[in-house]
């Protein structure tokens, strides 16, 4: 059972509604709530997939996608056949593994080659009979770098077809690479090396607000951003963090933490203009499994200002191995506004900002994206 299905009757349950963009207008756009994919049923040819929503009411739909974007890890044991598969003469170096997700596109990375490829098959408003695909140039690895481990995948734009998209790749070091994949059969990869290593390991997003890619440093004290139109060189910009209101851990607490690790995260809220950082510290149980012990979150201010809060009002955060992403509750009937869901691996977690309660639950999940509103086009 899902910890979203079953933390309360109000969020993720199973069915899908289509629901406006804004609470305004006629001309806003119909879309899906937020979701996850919660089951991938195995057949020869694909994978039949089954979504879970934040909405009640919503009619529930299956579809179908290529099985390597679901079933990609051969030393999963719950998958033995897989090993089969690489047996029969195909190599692991050749395997497409997915890598991450923006948009509601899932980024995949064919090793041996270093060809990344962006899908559509995963979105639950897609076409099944018409997916969109599409392939980037060959990846270059700058010195010293490496480009098989891979953080993220940020968009620019809703799609990477739309002409002034941009794909971010960031990789597990000091590599980070932009392309322009509409860039008429000359799309390239510009490659741009940070030097400072508190970036190594963190993670890309796309600020609609600024135009630009931003970057939070390990530990939260600085944003590095790239102004892609106005800097030629690509030079980032920094804006270090001044923090206020921190809340004074209790021995216990302090303790958990220190044995953490912690991770940040910058979302922006479109429907309100903030920047928020999240902070989530998760401890080794199991010698192999992490769980989310705690979760800090700061609203970002245009000077560096970060204020520690437990209010973010009608807003909801969702932060898994995909692009993180806000909504306005209310948008969304049965979205629990004031909180912080998080998709791992092999963790599903729900914060409460209010009192800072988290539920936990460990299970294994095949695709840990969640996908944002899509717009209903069909």
């Amino acid at each position: 059972m899902s910890l979203l299905l079953s933390h309360s009757p109000k969020i993720f349950i199973r069915k899908p509604v289509l629901i406006r963009a804004s609470a305004g207008g006629s001309s806003s756009p119909l879309q899906t709530p937020p979701c996850y994919i919660d089951g991938a049923k195995f057949a020869p040819d694909n994978v039949e997939l089954s979504f879970a929503y934040t909405c009640k009411d919503y009619p529930k739909r299956k579809k179908k996608a290529p099985v390597e974007l679901v079933y990609n890890d051969i030393n999963d044991p719950i998958t033995p056949w897989l090993a089969e598969k690489f047996k029969e003469g195909n190599k692991v170096s050749d395997a497409a593994v997915t890598i991450g997700s923006s948009h509601g596109w899932v980024a995949s990375l064919l090793h041996g080659v270093g060809i990344l490829r962006l899908h559509d098959d995963l979105n639950p408003a897609a076409s099944d009979a018409n997916p969109k695909r599409i392939s980037l140039p060959p990846l270059v690895t700058l010195p010293h770098c490496q480009t098989q481990i891979i953080t993220n995948v940020s968009l620019s734009s809703l799609s990477p077809g739309e002409e002034d998209c941009v794909v971010a790749v960031k990789f597990m070091g000091p590599q980070l690479s932009f392309c322009r994949p509409s860039a008429q059969g000359n799309s390239k990869w510009f490659n741009i090396r940070i030097a400072n290593p508190s970036f190594y390991s963190s993670r890309v997003m796309f600020s609609k607000k600024h135009n630009m890619f931003r970057i939070p440093g390990s530990g939260g004290q600085l944003i590095a951003s790239w102004d892609l139109c106005k800097d030629i060189k690509h030079t980032p910009k920094f804006q270090e963090l001044v923090y206020h209101f921190l809340p004074e851990p209790t021995e216990a607490e302090r303790e958990v933490m220190d044995t953490c690790l912690t991770t940040e995260h910058l979302v922006e809220s479109q429907s309100t203009g903030e920047t928020f950082l999240v902070r989530c510290f998760r401890q080794t149980v199991n010698k192999a499994l992490l769980e989310t012990k705690a979760v800090m979150v700061f609203r970002v201010s245009p000077r560096g200002n970060a204020v520690y809060t437990q209010d973010i009002g009608d807003l909801t955060i969702f932060i898994s191995k995909a692009e993180p992403f806000c909504v306005r509750a209310s948008s969304f009937p049965g979205v629990s506004p004031n909180r912080v869901y998080m998709l791992d691996v092999m963790e599903q977690a729900c914060f409460k900002l209010a009192d800072s309660f988290i539920t936990t639950l460990t299970e294994r999940m095949m695709a840990p994206y969640f996908f944002p509103p899509q717009n209903i086009e069909y």
